[in-house]
């Protein structure tokens, strides 16, 4: 997407930081309001909450500043919950990685039907024609957005939009698509006999306390949500989100979330509370284009030092999110926001530095 600007100036409404942590406080400000950051920031190292910071609106209209609690769309980090729902049956011997599509869905209509498996579609190799044409602002603007802009059920969107042609051969080319998820939503709801939201909320949002995590639907109101806005660069102006349905998003996006609430998801979730050491290790194994299984995982160098680091971002229209973590240094950083004002990626690598510089593993 085109560089987005803000026409308003950043606005810290919530702050907290320990005295040693001053500059790099400092330094969150800073960029945020040079780069028109508009959301909240989490930061943790090894259990310790660092600071939470907000910055910005959750709604221009009335002007309601962002905060803690705010609640944000946090598009595809959704696919680490389906993720780790889907690693969770495997560990339970109810679902093989190795076994294609029809083992769990015999009526997909899919070409891929006998030829992509469960690890085809965790790590984006499936092959099958990408739901996602939309390429641009402008595309989006004259033609819509197919997929998103009708009320479809979740079958109607595998039938619609993920049972397409192969276009690769299975395991041999990264195509990031989000029918790929829609179809392990389905595949997790067939083995549990349960819509993905059910499974959702019995096996990680009640267990982990998730309480300001949910699934998105066009007919409900959240409190707390921020609106999201994108920026128009034939008007030049930021504008409010285009009329969608968020459900149709499914398994690959559909979740809204708060900073604290993906805080303990991430602490659940690499700390061994959700999955064992051997399936994290599977999950977190690098594939085509370092993505392993709905989550990106690499080596980065800081002053001569290589860190091991997974990050799972996200983008719809002006929802963005991040969530970065140290695998051998226990850091965590979670950025969220209604707006695509900044390059998060530049932004949390930038935060992910200065972290890794203090922590006394590092020297």
């Amino acid at each position: 997407m085109t560089r987005i600007f803000l026409i308003f100036c950043g606005l810290v409404v919530t702050f907290a930081a320990t005295a040693a942590d001053v500059s790099d406080s400092d330094f969150v400000a800073a960029y945020a309001k040079e780069h028109r950051f508009n959301g909240t920031i989490l930061i943790e190292r090894r259990g310790e909450i660092q600071r939470v910071t907000s910055f910005g609106l959750a709604n221009f209209a009335f002007s309601v500043p962002n905060a803690r609690d705010t609640e944000y769309k946090i598009a595809s980090i959704t696919k680490l919950f389906t993720s780790v729902l889907v690693l969770q049956l495997y560990e339970q011997g109810k679902l093989d990685l190795g076994a294609t599509i029809s083992s769990y869905l015999p009526n997909y209509t899919g070409e891929g039907a006998r030829k992509v498996t469960i690890h085809h579609l965790l790590n984006h190799t499936s092959g099958i024609f990408n739901m996602d044409q939309v390429k641009s602002i402008q595309q989006a603007l004259e033609g819509g957005v197919p997929a998103y802009q009708s009320p479809y059920t979740s079958d109607q969107i595998l039938e619609k939009f993920a049972s397409g042609k192969l276009v690769s051969t299975p395991g041999t080319t990264f195509n990031y698509n989000n029918g790929d998820y829609v179809i392990l939503g389905k595949i997790i709801e067939h083995i549990y006999g349960k819509s993905f939201e059910a499974v959702l909320a019995e096996k990680l949002i009640a267990p982990l306390h998730l309480t300001h995590t949910g699934f998105l639907r066009q007919h409900m109101i959240v409190p707390h949500l921020a609106d999201t806005y994108f920026y128009r660069e034939d008007i030049k102006q930021l504008v409010p989100d285009l009329p969608v349905y968020p459900e149709n998003w499914y398994a690959a996006g559909a979740l809204y979330s708060t900073v604290d609430d993906l805080r303990l998801f991430s602490d659940a979730l690499f700390g061994l509370k959700l999955i064992r050491q051997d399936t994290l290790a599977l999950m977190t194994k690098p594939g085509l284009d370092g993505y392993g299984y709905g989550i990106w995982a690499y080596d980065i160098e800081v002053d001569g030092k290589k860190f091991r680091v997974v990050k799972r971002p996200g983008q719809i229209m002006g929802a963005q999110s991040q969530l970065y973590h140290f695998l051998d240094q226990d850091i965590t950083i979670v950025i969220l926001s209604n707006t695509g004002t900044t390059d998060l990626d530049e932004f949390v690598q930038k935060i992910a530095e200065r972290m890794v510089r203090q922590s006394p593993a590092s020297g």
